[in-house]
């Protein structure tokens, strides 16, 4: 044996060991079934023959001799080979009785031989007070103990391993490093916690890996890490161990200023909605996307030329179906490896804040796809959903719904909210499908589900999951914006938590959107019937604090593109009628949200897998449409009165709303004093009306400042000449009003001065 290693042994060492291991033993390890590694592998004190000594154990995948090397002098144990071609070796060290640091020295039929730690001689990685607060739901970081993170233990680098399967027989770390066989690195179980860990020495950043799987009925499950940091592509998903921490940031500037604004909402927010696998495409090749360096600078450029404040990326938590645009999430840790590694995504937001714009994530934590390699039925049970379909089965996307009554489940998802956060300095996170959270009956016919313990509707789980997590956000990371897609009449999303409500800071204005189209896609003569389509948003207004948002929703699946949607026949017409719906929207009160592509009239539907259709933008009709919402979002910006009043119901007041035949309304935008005024005038009718007298509160001139048929934006030119100046006639309930000239299909917006 020892000259098959390619080194010599003394004499006396070399000699016929008494084997001590059971054959029991050896057929749980050699079958795969020992649930207890560490108690079987590596050095432990024992008797044998009478003796008191140590015995170590290692099973190493190929190896054909071992030897164990005590560290401190080098002496070396020559190891028996048992159950064979096994990889499975033993050796009892007589009257020693105390553990020492060793290694292990294999040689391989290859002629081969390496000298390595033995994973079985480190203690845990996790300690009792984590896996207490883990299984509380409390350990807020638990990120950084499950999972796969390099580490140098007692001096000796490596990666340790752990996860969460309560119900399996047995947990194996595999990868390249053991041929993808799991009898080799079998994982220590932490008792009632459930988690399985090891520390495997000598591993490194890049190694591919998976958890093996045994359950409680003897099936294999081959499953990817659910705190994994970084993943390969289709069809391998496989993990990668991969360190978050390497990027230097340098946005301490914008993080300080972030700080110094938390609580002040009130203040100009207009968000670039972005799918960045679709945004630009290269030219040379229009089957890749640009990369997360890439496109840092060409984002940057472009949201400082177009004025908006925050850019919101479509799901970039890691996704195996590119149609799913994100929202069918696999690796909630880990940014998708379709545009670069995650040092790559630092360097995208580090850039992004250095140049001025923050970042909002869009996050998923409604829903988690059945792909077997992933969450579903992860040990062999249901173990992130709920078992019974009637509340773990989500009905319209095929997917199945965490149990957010598990503390392990709810601390995954507020552990994975505060990871993003931690890790790559998000800005905002924008909840995906909080309707289907809030209710159990969401999308259910009688029958289809199970009601909570007082008998009602509301998911109570759920809604402390979203508590909490909104709370711990506004605790850890201030400044942090948290914004609710949520389509219902549920109350409180947006009120603070201490005052009973949900904690969002925003929730998206879903209704205002609906209606607002259901009247623009209307052909003008139609629209006199349906004024109240404009004017019921102001109602409940208010009652939330709203982003005004037309997102990437709105242009799939056959409802068409912003401008088809538009009541017209002709593309002319359709952009005139989106210029005055877009000068609406951002005279209405609300933050601001716009889809990419619908700033510049794009014609087709959005698609997920090509570039959006720049070369419009050579022609008036959809170039127009863009200088308009570059200057929208400018005075949104500079003007504190169509911003800083957005959530303030005295910062509005309708001036006429009444003349439905003609199609027109009239609002005001005011500061507290009265003395900053705005007038937004909406005529939504292919005709111009001249000598069209509006009320105003103050007498004075009421400068034009945007009018949406400008001929810069592709209208007529037809306006005011700059200005309306007041006259001692009383209209609309006030003392003085001004004549107006309404060109068709325009919205335009009046400042007041005392000239």
């Amino acid at each position: 044996m020892a000259r098959r290693m390619g080194f010599r042994l003394p004499r006396s060492r070399i000699r016929r060991i008494t084997v001590i291991i059971t054959k029991k033993q050896i057929q749980a390890l050699t079958n795969a079934r020992e649930a207890e590694p560490h108690s079987v592998l590596g050095m432990h004190p024992t008797r044998a023959g009478g003796k008191s000594g140590l015995v170590v154990r290692a099973m190493v995948d190929g190896a054909i001799s071992a030897e164990v090397v005590e560290l401190k002098t080098g002496k070396g144990f020559a190891m028996e080979g048992i159950a064979k071609d096994s990889g499975l070796f033993e050796v009892f060290i007589p009257r020693r009785r105390k553990v020492f640091p060793y290694q292990l020295r294999v040689a391989y039929a290859s002629g081969e031989s390496r000298q390595f730690h033995d994973p079985y001689r480190f203690l845990p990685t996790l300690s009792e007070e984590d896996l207490y607060l883990f299984g509380e739901g409390n350990e807020h970081r638990i990120y950084t103990k499950l999972g796969a993170h390099v580490r140098e233990i007692d001096g000796v680098p490596g990666v340790s391993f752990a996860v969460w399967a309560p119900s399996a027989k047995r947990v194996s770390v595999v990868g390249n490093f053991n041929h993808w066989d799991g009898r080799y690195y079998p994982m220590r179980s932490l008792g009632a916690s459930g988690v399985w860990e090891l520390f495997v020495p000598g591993l490194r950043e890049g190694e591919l890996y998976k958890f093996e799987i045994l359950d409680q009925g003897d099936n294999l499950h081959v499953k990817t890490d659910p705190y994994g940091t970084y993943f390969e592509g289709p069809p391998g998903n496989a993990s990668i161990v991969h360190n978050t921490r390497h990027h230097q940031w340098q946005d301490n500037a914008w993080m300080q200023q972030r700080v110094e604004q938390a609580g002040q909402i009130d203040r100009p927010i207009s968000i670039y909605e972005v799918h960045l696998g679709s945004w630009k495409r290269k030219v040379e090749d229009a089957a890749r996307p640009f990369n997360y360096r890439e496109l840092a600078p060409m984002l940057a450029d472009y949201m400082e030329e177009m004025g908006f404040t925050h850019i919101e990326v479509m799901p970039l938590a890691e996704h195996p179906f590119e149609g799913s645009w994100g929202y069918q999430v696999t690796g909630f840790f880990a940014p998708t490896h379709r545009f670069g590694n995650p040092d790559d995504f630092a360097y995208f937001v580090d850039y992004l804040h250095q140049r001025g714009i923050g970042i909002i994530l869009d996050w998923v934590p409604a829903h988690f796809p059945r792909d077997s390699f992933a969450l579903a039925e992860f040990d062999g049970t249901h173990l992130y959903e709920h078992a019974d379909p009637r509340q773990g089965a989500h009905m319209d996307w095929g997917t199945l719904i965490f149990n957010y009554g598990r503390n392990e489940v709810k601390g995954f998802l507020v552990a994975n909210a505060l990871a993003w956060l931690d890790r790559y300095h998000i800005d905002g996170l924008r909840v995906d499908a909080v309707a289907s959270m809030l209710y159990l009956d969401y999308s259910r016919e009688d029958g289809e589900w199970i009601p909570n313990k007082y008998g009602g509707r509301e998911n109570l789980e759920a809604i402390d999951f979203l508590r909490e997590t909104n709370r711990l956000v506004k605790d850890y990371y201030p400044g942090v914006l948290m914004i609710a897609e949520e389509s219902t009449a549920f109350a409180g999303i947006s009120k603070p938590v201490e005052e009973g409500g949900i904690g969002f800071d925003f929730k998206w204005n879903m209704g205002w959107m609906h209606d607002t189209l259901r009247y623009f896609e209307k052909e003008p003569i139609h629209r006199k019937w349906h004024q109240n389509d404009l004017t019921f948003g102001a109602l409940y207004q208010w009652s939330e604090n709203f982003i005004t948002v037309f997102s990437h929703d709105e242009v799939v699946h056959g409802k068409g593109s912003m401008l088809y949607k538009m009541g017209a026949w002709h593309i002319p017409e359709k952009a005139a009628n989106l210029r005055a719906l877009y000068t609406h929207m951002w005279g209405w009160p609300g933050k601001k949200c716009l889809f990419m592509g619908c700033e510049f009239a794009q014609s087709e539907e959005w698609k997920y897998a090509g570039s959006l259709d720049w070369h419009l933008t050579q022609y008036l009709d959809h170039e127009g449409v863009r200088l308009l919402v570059r200057d929208l979002n400018k005075l949104y910006r500079e003007e504190p009165v169509l911003s800083c009043t957005d959530l303030d119901p005295a910062g509005f007041r309708w001036i006429a709303a009444h003349d439905t035949d003609a199609s027109v309304v009239a609002y005001l935008r005011q500061d507290d004093s009265e003395e900053t005024l705005f007038l937004v005038v909406g005529h939504m009718t292919p005709v111009t009306r001249e000598n069209y007298r509006i009320g105003l509160p103050r007498a004075g001139r009421w400068e034009e400042v945007i009018n949406s048929n400008s001929e810069f934006y592709g209208g007529s030119g037809l306006g005011n000449g700059g200005a309306v100046h007041t006259e001692d006639v009383e209209a609309d309930g006030l003392a003085q009003s001004g004549v107006f000239t309404l060109p068709p299909l325009t919205t335009s917006i009046f400042k007041w001065t005392a000239g």
